[in-house]
Protein backbone atom coordinates (compact mmCIF):
# COMPACT_ATOMS: atom_id res chain seq x y z
CA UNK A 1 0.00 0.00 0.00
CA UNK A 2 1.22 3.48 -0.84
CA UNK A 3 1.47 5.73 2.23
CA UNK A 4 0.95 9.35 1.15
CA UNK A 5 1.87 12.13 3.59
CA UNK A 6 1.15 15.75 2.72
CA UNK A 7 3.19 17.88 5.12
CA UNK A 8 4.13 21.53 5.51
CA UNK A 9 7.87 20.90 5.25
CA UNK A 10 8.63 17.69 3.32
CA UNK A 11 12.39 18.26 3.33
CA UNK A 12 12.50 18.56 7.13
CA UNK A 13 10.28 15.47 7.46
CA UNK A 14 12.68 13.41 5.34
CA UNK A 15 15.73 14.88 7.05
CA UNK A 16 14.46 13.42 10.33
CA UNK A 17 13.96 10.02 8.69
CA UNK A 18 17.51 10.11 7.34
CA UNK A 19 19.07 11.07 10.67
CA UNK A 20 17.07 8.41 12.52
CA UNK A 21 18.19 5.73 10.06
CA UNK A 22 21.79 6.91 10.27
CA UNK A 23 21.77 6.86 14.07
CA UNK A 24 20.57 3.25 13.89
CA UNK A 25 23.47 2.30 11.62
CA UNK A 26 21.37 1.57 8.55
CA UNK A 27 22.20 1.17 4.88
CA UNK A 28 20.82 4.39 3.35
CA UNK A 29 20.39 5.08 -0.36
CA UNK A 30 20.56 8.75 -1.37
CA UNK A 31 19.26 10.46 -4.49
CA UNK A 32 19.84 13.67 -6.45
CA UNK A 33 17.59 16.68 -6.95
CA UNK A 34 16.93 20.10 -5.45
CA UNK A 35 14.40 18.99 -2.82
CA UNK A 36 16.63 16.16 -1.51
CA UNK A 37 19.48 18.68 -1.40
CA UNK A 38 17.43 20.79 0.98
CA UNK A 39 16.67 17.70 3.08
CA UNK A 40 20.39 16.91 3.25
CA UNK A 41 21.20 20.46 4.34
CA UNK A 42 18.57 20.30 7.08
CA UNK A 43 19.84 16.88 8.18
CA UNK A 44 23.39 18.21 8.41
CA UNK A 45 22.40 21.31 10.34
CA UNK A 46 21.95 19.40 13.60
CA UNK A 47 25.41 17.79 13.23
CA UNK A 48 24.06 14.23 13.54
CA UNK A 49 26.22 11.15 13.98
CA UNK A 50 26.23 9.10 10.77
CA UNK A 51 29.35 7.13 11.67
CA UNK A 52 27.53 3.80 12.02
CA UNK A 53 25.66 4.16 8.72
CA UNK A 54 26.56 3.14 5.19
CA UNK A 55 25.53 5.45 2.36
CA UNK A 56 24.74 4.29 -1.17
CA UNK A 57 23.28 5.95 -4.26
CA UNK A 58 20.22 5.02 -6.28
CA UNK A 59 21.64 6.46 -9.48
CA UNK A 60 24.46 8.58 -10.80
CA UNK A 61 25.35 10.56 -13.89
CA UNK A 62 28.43 9.35 -15.76
CA UNK A 63 30.52 12.37 -14.86
CA UNK A 64 33.41 13.00 -12.49
CA UNK A 65 32.48 13.31 -8.80
CA UNK A 66 33.57 16.95 -8.93
CA UNK A 67 31.20 17.72 -11.82
CA UNK A 68 28.24 19.94 -10.89
CA UNK A 69 25.89 17.28 -12.31
CA UNK A 70 27.14 14.56 -9.95
CA UNK A 71 24.59 13.22 -7.46
CA UNK A 72 27.44 12.21 -5.18
CA UNK A 73 28.96 15.67 -5.41
CA UNK A 74 25.68 17.30 -4.45
CA UNK A 75 25.13 15.01 -1.45
CA UNK A 76 28.73 15.46 -0.33
CA UNK A 77 28.47 19.25 -0.42
CA UNK A 78 25.01 19.40 1.18
CA UNK A 79 25.46 16.73 3.85
CA UNK A 80 28.44 14.42 4.05
CA UNK A 81 31.25 16.98 3.97
CA UNK A 82 29.41 19.10 6.53
CA UNK A 83 29.73 16.39 9.16
CA UNK A 84 32.81 16.19 11.37
CA UNK A 85 35.19 13.51 10.16
CA UNK A 86 34.38 11.23 13.09
CA UNK A 87 30.63 11.43 12.32
CA UNK A 88 30.79 10.62 8.63
CA UNK A 89 29.36 7.36 7.29
CA UNK A 90 30.94 4.68 5.18
CA UNK A 91 30.45 5.95 1.63
CA UNK A 92 29.78 3.60 -1.30
CA UNK A 93 29.94 5.90 -4.31
CA UNK A 94 28.79 5.00 -7.81
CA UNK A 95 31.81 5.65 -10.03
CA UNK A 96 30.09 7.44 -12.87
CA UNK A 97 33.39 8.39 -14.43
CA UNK A 98 33.89 4.74 -15.44
CA UNK A 99 30.99 4.97 -17.88
CA UNK A 100 27.56 3.31 -17.75
CA UNK A 101 28.54 -0.32 -18.26
CA UNK A 102 31.79 -0.52 -16.32
CA UNK A 103 30.37 1.71 -13.60
CA UNK A 104 27.25 -0.44 -13.25
CA UNK A 105 29.29 -3.66 -13.14
CA UNK A 106 31.58 -2.23 -10.47
CA UNK A 107 28.72 -0.99 -8.32
CA UNK A 108 26.79 -4.23 -8.60
CA UNK A 109 29.88 -6.03 -7.35
CA UNK A 110 30.17 -3.60 -4.43
CA UNK A 111 26.53 -4.09 -3.48
CA UNK A 112 26.75 -7.88 -3.64
CA UNK A 113 29.96 -8.00 -1.63
CA UNK A 114 28.41 -5.89 1.13
CA UNK A 115 24.80 -7.12 1.12
CA UNK A 116 24.71 -10.38 -0.82
CA UNK A 117 23.12 -11.38 -4.10
CA UNK A 118 19.67 -10.27 -2.91
CA UNK A 119 20.47 -6.97 -1.21
CA UNK A 120 17.97 -5.23 1.02
CA UNK A 121 18.70 -1.58 1.71
CA UNK A 122 17.14 -0.17 4.86
CA UNK A 123 16.05 3.28 3.66
CA UNK A 124 15.97 4.15 -0.02
CA UNK A 125 15.25 7.78 -0.87
CA UNK A 126 13.92 8.70 -4.30
CA UNK A 127 12.76 11.76 -6.14
CA UNK A 128 10.17 11.77 -8.91
CA UNK A 129 10.83 13.03 -12.41
CA UNK A 130 8.25 14.99 -14.35
CA UNK A 131 7.96 11.95 -16.62
CA UNK A 132 7.47 9.66 -13.62
CA UNK A 133 10.98 8.22 -13.55
CA UNK A 134 12.64 7.05 -10.34
CA UNK A 135 16.41 6.85 -9.93
CA UNK A 136 17.44 6.64 -13.62
CA UNK A 137 14.71 4.20 -14.58
CA UNK A 138 12.99 6.14 -17.36
CA UNK A 139 9.78 5.37 -19.27
CA UNK A 140 10.44 3.44 -22.44
CA UNK A 141 14.09 2.63 -21.63
CA UNK A 142 15.54 -0.85 -21.23
CA UNK A 143 16.28 -0.41 -17.51
CA UNK A 144 12.52 -0.37 -16.89
CA UNK A 145 12.28 -3.99 -18.04
CA UNK A 146 15.35 -5.30 -16.19
CA UNK A 147 14.42 -7.95 -13.61
CA UNK A 148 17.66 -9.90 -13.09
CA UNK A 149 20.38 -7.38 -12.33
CA UNK A 150 20.79 -5.11 -9.30
CA UNK A 151 22.52 -2.26 -11.14
CA UNK A 152 22.54 -1.40 -14.85
CA UNK A 153 23.97 1.25 -17.11
CA UNK A 154 21.68 3.69 -18.88
CA UNK A 155 23.35 4.77 -22.14
CA UNK A 156 20.68 7.36 -22.94
CA UNK A 157 18.86 9.40 -20.29
CA UNK A 158 15.20 10.22 -20.76
CA UNK A 159 15.52 13.80 -19.48
CA UNK A 160 18.18 16.46 -19.04
CA UNK A 161 21.00 16.33 -18.38
CA UNK A 162 21.37 14.00 -21.34
CA UNK A 163 24.40 12.12 -20.09
CA UNK A 164 24.64 8.33 -19.55
CA UNK A 165 23.68 7.07 -16.11
CA UNK A 166 24.06 4.20 -13.67
CA UNK A 167 20.97 3.09 -11.76
CA UNK A 168 19.58 0.59 -9.32
CA UNK A 169 16.94 -1.54 -11.00
CA UNK A 170 13.27 -1.94 -10.10
CA UNK A 171 13.88 -5.24 -8.23
CA UNK A 172 16.74 -3.71 -6.24
CA UNK A 173 14.60 -0.71 -5.35
CA UNK A 174 11.62 -2.85 -4.39
CA UNK A 175 13.70 -5.07 -2.12
CA UNK A 176 14.39 -2.12 0.19
CA UNK A 177 12.92 -2.22 3.69
CA UNK A 178 11.58 1.31 3.28
CA UNK A 179 11.15 3.29 0.05
CA UNK A 180 10.64 7.02 0.49
CA UNK A 181 9.73 9.47 -2.28
CA UNK A 182 10.31 13.16 -1.60
CA UNK A 183 8.39 15.35 -4.05
CA UNK A 184 7.50 19.04 -3.98
CA UNK A 185 6.11 21.65 -6.32
CA UNK A 186 3.12 22.07 -8.62
CA UNK A 187 5.18 21.02 -11.64
CA UNK A 188 5.37 17.49 -10.20
CA UNK A 189 1.62 17.21 -9.49
CA UNK A 190 0.74 15.44 -12.79
CA UNK A 191 3.50 12.87 -12.30
CA UNK A 192 2.46 12.29 -8.68
CA UNK A 193 -1.12 11.65 -9.80
CA UNK A 194 -0.04 9.22 -12.52
CA UNK A 195 2.35 7.30 -10.29
CA UNK A 196 0.45 7.23 -7.00
CA UNK A 197 -3.14 8.35 -7.65
CA UNK A 198 -6.26 6.25 -8.11
CA UNK A 199 -5.75 6.33 -11.87
CA UNK A 200 -2.24 4.93 -11.50
CA UNK A 201 -0.51 4.12 -14.77
CA UNK A 202 1.67 1.00 -14.70
CA UNK A 203 3.96 2.43 -17.38
CA UNK A 204 5.09 5.15 -14.99
CA UNK A 205 8.29 3.76 -13.44
CA UNK A 206 7.64 5.21 -9.97
CA UNK A 207 4.26 3.48 -9.98
CA UNK A 208 6.10 0.16 -9.91
CA UNK A 209 7.62 0.87 -6.49
CA UNK A 210 6.56 -1.41 -3.65
CA UNK A 211 4.60 0.13 -0.76
CA UNK A 212 6.37 3.49 -0.80
CA UNK A 213 6.07 6.33 1.67
CA UNK A 214 5.38 9.39 -0.52
CA UNK A 215 6.15 12.68 1.21
CA UNK A 216 4.58 15.67 -0.57
CA UNK A 217 3.80 19.33 -0.14
CA UNK A 218 0.31 20.56 -0.94
CA UNK A 219 1.29 21.72 -4.43
CA UNK A 220 2.66 18.33 -5.47
CA UNK A 221 -0.45 16.62 -4.08
CA UNK A 222 -2.90 18.92 -5.84
CA UNK A 223 -3.97 16.48 -8.58
CA UNK A 224 -4.23 13.35 -6.44
CA UNK A 225 -7.65 11.67 -6.41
Amino acid sequence: MTDIRVVDDPAAFVARLLNEAAAAGRHIVLTGGSTPKLAYEIAASSQPDWSKATVWWGDERCVAPTDERSNYGMAAAALLDRLPQERRPRIMRMEGEKGPQAGADAYETQVMQALGSQPRFDLLLLGLGGDGHMASVFPGKSALQERERIVVGVPEAGLEPFVPRITLTVPAINAAERIVFLVTGADKAPAVAKAFGSAQEAIVPAGLSRDPLVVLDAAAAAELT
